[in-house]
């Protein structure tokens, strides 16, 4: 028997481009878009059920979050002008374009709403806004899962099927830390049971992309990623069990809990940001699943 063959490729090179965005503009923009854009919702719901603390600290902080992003954004991008230019078209089947009509439209709305909060002026207008932000932040808080898992990285793009669902729970999450941080216990039950909620759904979820990836899965469990991956779970295991626990009967304990979600939540984001890196550096992740659909196709 012929011994198999191992692949190469040109002068050892990728067979992919890595992606040349910088990771604290990047990373950071899918984590305070996720925070923004949750934090909208949970605003929206106490908005709804007279939680004022809540819902003011949620609005402000939403829109300070979603600020910061689209300077994130705008920052890797190199010129504000760019961002402009990707408003010039309107494509469905682009999640890049989505999301930037997205941003466009969420902003000045979480924007009106805080207007109307802190002035006390327009409450009518300021309810709409509220409502309008609710609904595009629920857009803005996932829509950055579909825009990596579009690319061909493989670590992003064959865990497509749950890194919508991940982003979505790790920005829940976050939007409950903040809201634990802000706002008193009183006013924070809804967050507590969200936070435990979206903290679960956010250590199981990971737990299945290692796994279901096969050999891809691999990116998650190494280097950076690792690293970032099992501070994520530690830090959202405990912040969520802390905050579900002790948070009710301490606003300390609700602080620190709702904290620790918050830094479980970036590690999340900037691990998956990392191990897609790992990913296309490597061939080998973009050889081997390839080969391997062939062969089950054949067999």
């Amino acid at each position: 028997m012929v011994p198999r063959a191992d692949f190469t490729t040109y002068y050892g090179r990728p067979v992919i481009k890595e992606p040349a965005w910088r990771a604290r503009d990047i990373a950071g923009y899918f984590f305070l878009g996720g925070l923004a854009g949750a934090g909208s919702v949970m605003a929206a719901g106490a908005h709804i059920t007279g939680r004022r603390a809540l819902r003011r600290g949620m609005k402000v902080s939403s829109l300070a979050a979603v600020s910061l992003s689209a300077a994130a954004l705008v920052h890797d991008l190199g010129k504000p002008s760019r961002f402009g230019n990707m408003l010039r078209v309107v494509k469905p089947t682009s999640p890049m374009s989505m999301g930037s009509w997205l941003l466009a439209g969420y902003g000045p709305a979480a924007g009106a709403a805080v207007i109307s909060e802190l002035s006390g002026r327009l409450p009518r207008a300021g309810a709409v806004a509220t409502a309008a932000s609710a609904v595009l932040g629920s857009g803005v808080a996932t829509y950055t899962a579909v825009l990596a898992a579009d690319t061909a990285v493989p670590a992003w793009h064959e865990a497509h099927r749950e890194l919508p669902y991940l982003f979505a729970a790790s920005a829940t999450a976050a939007a409950s830390g903040m809201a634990l941080v802000l706002a008193p216990p009183a006013e924070t039950g809804p967050a507590r049971r969200s936070g435990l909620a979206g903290g679960a759904a956010e250590l199981a979820l990971i737990r299945l992309i290692e796994r279901r990836l096969g050999v891809i899965g691999e990116t998650y469990r190494q280097g950076e990623a690792l690293l970032l991956m099992r501070a994520a779970e530690l830090l959202t295991l405990g912040g969520a069990v802390g905050a579900g626990l002790l948070g009710k009967r301490s606003r300390v304990a609700a602080a620190v809990g709702g904290a620790a979600l918050l830094a479980g939540s970036a590690c999340t984001r900037f691990g998956v940001f990392h191990a897609g890196l790992a990913s296309a550096r490597d061939p080998k992740y973009t050889v081997v699943p390839q080969r391997e659909r062939l062969e089950q196709a054949r067999s």
